[in-house]
């Protein structure tokens, strides 16, 4: 490819993006496979602090998804799991859900957590205040952990278990933080093989903004989180690479950042891909999802910017929402804004 046709599909790349973007995309959803619903949400309900905001039971599919949201104090909606009012929230909420899948007969499948050689999912996150006094009391609470704060080289954070064997950190709010429930998800972590093509996807396309950027020469990685900030918020002032500035408010952020971690030299083989978590025998996580205002416009922006797309708005039984491939090949779940008609359904 000549010179001038590479700058022509930048081009060509940038002028899609900034379609997709004007579609006002929200990072809405992580989703993880479970086995059992009971165990799953007493963990993240009662252990977390999550609230159970919604529930779709597909029978005749064979499977169950959970959504679940972490609120502030006294900001908790009453919502009913499976009604109309849940799915208007869920839809159209500013914030970002666990999903959580339970498929009615998995044959004995052992969902795979990650973290092994080649995944790409790596947690998920939750900050708090304290994370001495709040691991010890997931401790008293019979959660096992993969490190506990004081444990290896970087104190002071810690990783706990969920009860699929998924990693959760601990991470410390900042003391910019306002936030007064022990518990909020904040963040979503995966690698990723090469930042300039990840990061254009992800913030000038989703429409994602850069929140701190981390290199480490000495262990060969860098870490790249981006957060979609609700309407109004004024876009952050520091410089993301301004380490205490950007750790202060990426801490004191209430909606979960997504974390991409890139190991260095992996964007020079050409061989190199990460697992996205839907191959036979290492499924877990699933997906990531975003709302936009136009689910069609949205697939037309991301094909034209050079993207692909697993599932088009117009195919399989749920027509109306699609998935699309990020450059890793992770599967992004496209939802329209609202869902469509009076019960708020995210499908036609």
């Amino acid at each position: 490819m000549s010179a001038s046709q590479s700058q022509s599909l930048a081009s060509s790349s940038a002028e899609a993006y900034d379609r997709l973007s004007q579609l006002r995309p929200s990072f809405q959803q992580t989703m993880l496979r479970i086995k059992n619903p009971t165990a799953s949400l007493k963990f993240y309900t009662e252990v977390m602090g999550m609230t159970h905001v919604d529930t779709y039971d597909f029978n005749d599919m064979g499977f169950s998804l959970y959504f679940l949201q972490s609120f502030d104090e006294g900001a908790k909606p009453a919502l009913e799991p499976g009604s109309v009012d849940a799915h208007k929230h869920l839809w159209s909420t500013q914030g970002t859900v666990l999903e959580l899948t339970h498929n009615h007969e998995d044959s004995g499948e052992v969902y795979h957590a990650g973290n092994e050689e080649g995944d790409g999912f790596g947690h998920i996150a939750f900050n708090c205040d304290d994370v001495y006094a709040s691991c010890k009391r997931l401790e008293e609470q019979g959660v096992t952990f993969k490190k506990k704060p004081d444990e290896g080289r970087m104190k002071g954070l810690a990783f706990a278990y969920d009860p699929d064997g998924y990693w959760v950190e601990i991470v410390p709010r900042s003391d910019k933080s306002e936030i007064k429930q022990e518990f909020n998800l904040s963040q979503t972590m995966m690698r990723i093989k090469d930042p300039a093509r990840s990061l254009p996807f992800y913030r000038d396309g989703m429409g994602m903004t850069l929140v701190r950027e981390s290199h480490y020469p000495e262990a060969n990685f860098s870490n790249y989180f981006l957060a979609t900030l609700p309407p109004g918020t004024p876009p952050p002032t520091h410089d993301p690479q301004d380490r205490d500035a950007s750790k202060g408010y990426v801490g004191a952020l209430h909606g979960p950042v997504l974390e991409l971690t890139h190991n260095h030299g992996t964007e020079n083989d050409p061989d190199f891909k990460h697992k996205n978590g839907n191959e036979q025998g290492k499924r877990g996580f699933g997906h990531i999802g975003f709302l936009v205002d136009d689910v069609d416009e949205a697939c037309a922006a991301i094909e034209a910017a050079g993207g692909e797309l697993a599932k088009r708005p117009e195919g399989g039984k749920m027509q109306g929402l699609a998935f699309a491939l990020d450059p890793d090949g992770y599967m992004v779940e496209i939802v329209k804004r609202g869902g469509y008609g009076d019960a708020f359904q995210p499908y036609k």
